[in-house]
């Protein structure tokens, strides 16, 4: 079993393009794994190997990778960054020690950037920052490092100060050892001489850094107050502290394209982030707890499943505690079904590496060919632990799916229901009201990219139409004194149903309510019923545009039967001719779910994104600014929603991102009704 003190598991996490997939890169060249580095444009990349990552040059779902660095054991876990495929990041993060969260030195702190931040820090997980993309032509690096605490409200240590800019990047300066860190071909490292007209800088930022470092431990405040100075082991000691309680945060820069910065990346991992051995207690479902223990009974987190070509399902565990051996006979908690463990492997990128030692807490292990165990579940050796899933993001957006071919309806919901066990940010239903067939993800990309998957894997023609707007109907005023009267006589025995109803508008929210009022027998008691399941069944099917009519009161008062012809049908069949004389008495309104949207943009797409969200007939509730970043609130109809992501995308360049929910049901306006009405028209004579 690897030594666990000095064994490193991690995420690479942030926004998309700013490199996370070609740092995993140049630390596998660094490590020795790869000789030649790969880059995300020619898709030769370790890490992005499916046709659809290679496609697009960008990740879609976490990629895996485990590496010695000077001799110590890393897994590492590099995630999406494109928020329609970071929905399940929670799950990779509670299989991570520690983060490794990547900035780009153009952009700077994004609006994803923020909300990714967010989520580390509510998981409590030790990070570190690489500032990436030091040769480009916009870097600038005092704007991403400046961020990191105006916009992050991080304290940064910066422990790699950048020589030179642009095509100029040329080196570091270790801040620690004091000594200039120059690189060559392959990143290759040599020491130098600190640049004069940095020198200064230098220092200045130093002192800095100390000072914080002091900070975060009282004990070396003191030590820093009567001596002015602290000794190296002291700010090593120190750092380590800061960054295991979450105070400081170490930066690093780098050129991941160059591979310029990969070793200090890897140094910064091994020395500041934490081993399995210090994380906190694992938390079950019932509230038990298990020490993260190579001691403790053995227990792992199913936190990725992916399909293989030839392998079939590879299941992806963390192991929490105890120690994973080969042929290992497991029980899985979430279902109760015993399960035998193969082979051991451990992933980098696509390929498989059999592993006969046991693995202990913090390693990342592959299982294959598991029959009953799904992303979230817990495998134990012995006892009952269950982990507590973390939460997953809220899905954004619905599509409505079919196929190529009428009648193979169900060959198509079977292709994509096998995406669900990789992809479980996915939910796939039907649509009781239209019969459609409903996927709903993170976003447009998100369910296109999927549709494409299943495509290609399982050779189905798909097509993705907009989904129908779950559009409701109502009453603004009641009908008073309504027959509906069903006679029937065509020879032997005949229908009779005769009853008077009133109806009356609820409060929105109240639902459906049935008041019987009969009295004296009009109605016999076993037809009162019928009636009630008459309206019911018409109001399902709606009478303005086929959509459910709700919140209102319908009062049976009056009626007359046969004591031959009347039946349970008969009654059924009148309730419905009253109710639909009903609606053409009374003001019907059209209502439309309206989504309570939230929206993070940089401060200049502010004017842009308000202007767009009110020609969607949005209202906006508010907006709140800090360090560069709005936040707008506002009430918008869900059927001027439907494609919102890449509108968003393309409006602010990729650097804005929304989440919505729904908030109620408004009534429609009339030109909206009525484009509504003759869609609903036109479907029906198709």
């Amino acid at each position: 079993m690897p030594d666990l003190k000095t064994q490193r598991t991690y995420a690479l996490v942030g926004h998309g393009g700013s490199g996370k997939t070609t740092v995993a890169e140049m630390l596998l060249f660094n490590s020795g794994v790869v000789n030649r580095l790969g880059k995300v444009e020619e898709g030769n990349t370790v890490l992005d190997f499916e046709p659809e990552e290679i496609k697009r040059r960008g990740s879609i779902q976490p990629g895996f990778a485990s590496f010695k660095w000077n001799k110590n054991d890393h897994f590492l876990i590099d995630t999406p960054g494109d928020s329609n495929f970071a929905g399940d990041l929670s799950y990779s993060l509670t299989a991570a020690d520690g983060v490794v969260m990547v900035i780009d030195a153009v952009d700077g702190v994004k609006p994803l950037t923020r909300k990714v931040w967010a989520l580390v820090q509510e998981m409590g997980l030790p990070s570190m920052i690489v500032i990436n993309k030091m040769d480009r032509d916009r870097a600038d690096f005092d704007m991403a490092f400046n961020g990191i605490h105006d916009a992050l409200g991080a304290r940064p240590a910066l422990l790699y100060y950048p020589i030179g800019s642009k095509e100029n990047f040329k080196g570091v300066v270790d801040m620690l050892s004091g000594k200039a860190l120059m690189f060559g071909a392959d990143g290759a490292v040599t020491e130098g001489e600190i640049p004069g007209d940095i020198a200064d800088e230098v220092e200045t930022i130093r002192e800095t850094m100390i000072e914080n470092i002091a900070e975060s431990d009282e004990d070396l405040m003191e030590k820093y107050f009567e001596e002015g100075e602290l000794a190296p082991e002291d700010i090593t000691k120190g750092l380590q502290a800061g960054v295991a309680s979450g105070e400081l945060v170490p930066v690093v820069v780098c050129s991941a394209l160059n591979c310029q910065g990969g070793q200090m990346i890897l140094d910064t991992v091994q020395n500041l982030l934490p081993g399995p051995l210090v994380h906190k207690p694992w938390l079950g479902e019932d509230g038990s707890e298990l020490a993260s223990s190579p001691d403790e009974p053995l227990a792992c987190f199913v936190f990725k499943t992916q399909a293989d070509p030839f392998a079939g399902q590879l299941t992806v565990v963390r192991v929490l505690a105890g120690q994973l051996s080969p042929d290992s006979q497991l029980v899985n908690t979430d279902n109760g079904e015993k399960e035998r463990v193969g082979q051991l492997l451990l992933m980098t990128g696509k390929e498989q590496t059999p592993v006969k030692t046991p693995m202990g807490p913090g390693a990342i292990v592959t299982l294959a060919k598991l029959k009953n165990t799904h992303t979230g579940d817990t495998l134990v050796e012995k006892g009952e632990f269950k982990l507590a899933k973390p939460a997953l993001a809220p899905q954004l957006i619905t599509f409505a799916l079919a196929p190529e071919e009428k009648g193979d309806e169900d060959k198509v919901y079977a292709a994509v229901a096998k995406l669900l066990e990789e992809d479980i940010t996915l939910t796939l239903g039907r649509d009781e009201e239209s019969a459609d067939i409903l996927l709903s993800g993170m976003g447009q990309n998100h369910i296109e990219i999927s549709v494409e998957k299943a495509k290609r894997r399982y050779k189905t023609a798909i097509l993705l139409k907009t989904p129908k707007v779950p559009y409701r109907e109502t009453f603004k005023t009641g009908a008073r004194e309504i027959q509906g009267r069903h006679k029937k006589q065509s020879g032997g025995r005949g229908q009779f149903g005769d009853c008077w109803i009133h109806v009356a508008p609820r409060a929105s929210g109240e639902g459906y309510e049935f008041v019987d009022q009969i009295v004296g027998g009009s109605i016999p008691r076993q037809f009162i019923p019928a009636v009630d399941k008459g309206v019911q069944e018409t109001a399902a099917r709606g009478v303005l545009a086929g959509y459910p009519v709700i919140d209102f009161q319908v009062t049976l008062y009056d009626g007359s039967y046969h004591n031959v012809d009347s039946s349970e049908m008969a009654f059924k069949v009148a309730g419905s001719l009253a109710f639909k004389k009903a609606c053409e008495k009374a003001k019907m309104a059209l209502l439309e779910p309206i989504m309570l949207v939230t929206v993070a943009v940089p401060d200049s797409f502010m004017g842009d994104v308000i202007g767009d969200l009110s020609s969607r007939r949005g209202k906006v509730l508010g907006s709140d600014s800090q360090a560069g970043i709005t936040e707008v609130k506002a009430h918008v109809p869900m059927a001027e929603m439907l494609r919102y992501a890449p509108d968003l995308n393309s409006m602010t360049g990729g650097q804005g991102t929304f989440f919505m929910e729904f908030a109620a049901y408004e009534e429609c306006p009339p030109q909206e009704t009525e484009k509504v009405i003759a869609a609903n028209k036109k479907h029906d004579a198709e």
